[in-house]
């Protein structure tokens, strides 16, 4: 290295440290102008700082000796005035020292709430309600004031009174004022498209929307606007039932009361406080509307989010409340939440609580479930198709009817306990009701064989036991799928099924059947299932009933490419004997084709996968045709 190089390293400087800069009237622009999306807001974040004051003079009530205004009540006013143009928000809290004054309204983004929690020695003494953070909520005041005037008197006893005067455009003046009382006023000269500010009505609405259940008295133009109270964080023991089911009515704003309510409080794995109810009815099922979740997301009882549509899964939207966290991290503007571990570890504590909850209710009040079952169950069952996490704790909450119980409904765990010996599957049937699965022709061989079906009479739940798949190790199975292999029936019944043709006769038959047929079917074979039928179709695809299928087709998602399906024959049938004893006869061959493709498509019909009915319908006259030519020619 040369003596020119060293040199050079030594005179180097060490980096300069500058502070970056910042256009103070630009900054306060963007606060006043795009932090916030709704202007009624403003209300909002006067209140919460009102509330900070009044929280912070309770604490200072308790560690100081002497204080200004001992007697004044703590409360919040706010004055409208038509003729001023005029928004007022009074509190009677710590007011502010002319140094505090510059500091928390001269110094953008300085929160004085954070600064006190700070400077205290005992944290455990202060309310855990303080709610400022940010120390920008006093500037959205500008989203709708042309000019801000803030008046305060500090709580201490020889503090003067100040006057703070902006119009948002980034200076100030500060003045002494005489005679003001403990506390701080901030008066809104309200913009010309503000003005629906001055009317005290709606001043209200907003309260009631983001502030009815701050601490302490809010009297708008001398009326108490919140007087609904914070029963969440309650215990539960010190709220009664009328008091539930009113909060349940003013915040849902119905005058039903709840089916269900479930009051939780939380400090691990986060704080939190809730009240979330189940409603009567649900308005989804006649038609009127999808439902959105009513539970409104609050932090520290000021409104972050009314109908919290993230915080429970979609197939929870039945569910109405009040859900109450300290946790929460919020966005500056608090209008949203940060998508974060904390708000994820809320939403799976709340879907698992709800979820268990309702297993504890369907356990002790099985009659009072079902009235939730046929109002909301279709909402478990979406659960049990999209929250693969919770698939099982959502499976035990599903009930259907059965061949065994037409007139209620049972759970799966139901079934399984009445089980036949050696049966390990849970065998369910589809159709538009239960009366149409007794008519048809799949149910009569578990009948016979005493074997209990479910019966699945919505669309979804074909789809549910597709996703399922088994439930406690116990496959589940559609009643009309070709896998199924039943058990011997009763020995009475095993007379009646001795097959009347010879195993060479069956097979002639059922291959003549496939060669009639054609590529139309996949198999023909002989059936175990099926007493009063002559023939059934089956669906040879695993885990596809002919349900699926048939919605499939409907919905035009049949690719075609799906396997045709099986028919399976009742070999004893009266009209499959007659109809083997003609083909070895000199019956017209064409004729008995075509009675064998009306079997089929009497099959496929009862299916509910027949897609052509036009060519059935020709071929039923042309069979009518024949018979009455016939029994013409008897006369």
């Amino acid at each position: 290295m040369s003596g020119q190089d060293s040199a050079f390293q030594q005179e180097k400087a060490e980096p300069e440290v500058r502070k970056f800069k910042a256009e103070v009237k630009q900054m306060l622009d963007i606060v006043i102008h795009s932090l916030y999306t709704h202007r009624e807001i403003f209300i909002r974040e006067l209140i919460s700082n009102a509330s900070d004051a009044l929280e912070k003079m309770n604490h200072e009530a308790l560690v100081q000796k002497s204080y200004l205004d001992k007697d004044a009540p703590c409360e919040i006013r706010i004055e409208t005035d038509k003729n001023a143009h005029t928004l007022t928000v009074t509190d009677t809290g710590v007011g502010m020292t002319q140094s505090e004054l510059e500091a928390n309204l001269g110094t953008i983004a300085r929160s004085g709430t954070r600064e006190f929690l700070e400077n205290i020695d005992n944290k455990e003494q202060i309310s855990p309600e303080l709610i400022g953070k940010f120390g920008v909520g006093f500037y959205s005041a500008f989203m709708a004031g042309e000019k801000v005037t803030v008046r305060t008197r500090s709580f201490r006893t020889n503090a003067s009174g100040y006057e703070w005067v902006s119009d948002g455009a980034g200076e100030y003046t500060i003045s002494e004022a005489e005679n003001l009382p403990r506390g701080t006023s901030v008066i809104v000269t309200l913009k010309e498209d503000a003005r629906e500010y001055e009317d005290g009505s709606l001043v209200k609405d907003v309260i009631r929307k983001y502030s009815n259940f701050v601490s302490f008295p809010i009297l708008v133009d001398s009326e108490r606007v919140n007087t609904v109270q914070a029963i969440w964080l309650k215990s539960s023991s010190e709220v009664s039932d009328n008091e539930y089911n009113e909060f349940f009515k003013f915040i849902s704003n119905t005058e039903e009361e709840p089916l269900y309510r479930l009051h939780l409080t939380s400090d691990a794995p986060l704080q939190l406080s809730a009240i979330l109810y189940i409603p009567s009815a649900n308005m989804e099922r006649f038609g009127f509307y999808r439902l959105k979740p009513m539970i409104n997301l609050y932090s520290r009882k000021i409104l972050i989010v009314q109908h919290a549509e993230e915080l429970v899964p979609d197939y929870m939207r039945f569910a109405a409340g009040v859900v109450d966290s300290a946790d929460l991290t919020l966005n500056i503007s608090r209008e949203t939440l940060q998508d974060n571990l904390i708000f994820r570890k809320l939403k799976k504590f709340l879907n698992r609580r709800i979820i268990r909850f309702l297993e504890d209710e369907a356990k002790k009040d099985p009659k009072k479930y079902l009235t939730f079952w046929e109002n909301f169950g279709i909402f478990i069952k979406e659960g049990a198709v999209s929250d693969y996490e919770n698939k099982s704790e959502l499976s035990s909450l599903l009930r259907f009817r059965s061949s065994a119980e037409k007139d209620t409904f049972i759970s799966l765990d139901d079934y399984i306990g009445r089980m036949k010996e050696g049966q390990n599957v849970i065998y369910y049937l589809s159709g538009k009701n239960s009366q149409e699965i007794e008519r048809g022709p799949y149910i009569s061989g578990f009948r016979k064989r005493g074997i209990e079906v479910l019966y699945l009479t919505e669309p979804i739940d074909d789809f549910v036991m597709a996703s399922l798949g088994e439930y406690k190790e116990k496959r589940l199975i559609s009643a009309d799928s070709a896998e199924i292999e039943l058990p011997p029936a009763p020995e009475e019944e095993e007379k009646k099924e001795q097959p009347c043709l010879s195993s060479e006769e069956r097979d002639s038959l059922l291959s003549w059947m496939k060669e009639t047929l054609g590529d139309t079917v996949s198999e023909v074979r002989e059936s175990k299932r099926i007493f009063e039928h002559p023939a059934i179709v089956v669906n040879p695809e695993e885990g596809m009933s002919t349900a699926i299928r048939r919605i499939m087709k409907a919905s035009g998602r049949d690719t075609g490419k799906e396997k045709a399906p099986i028919l399976e024959i009742n070999t004893g049938h009266p009209l499959i004997l007659t109809l083997k004893k003609l083909c070895e006869g000199k019956a017209d061959k064409g004729f008995l084709q075509t009675c064998m493709k009306q079997i089929y498509d009497n099959a496929l019909a009862e299916a509910g996968l027949l897609e052509d009915p036009s060519t059935m319908v020709d071929r039923v006259y042309d069979l009518l045709g024949r018979a009455l030519k016939g029994e013409e020619e008897k006369n």
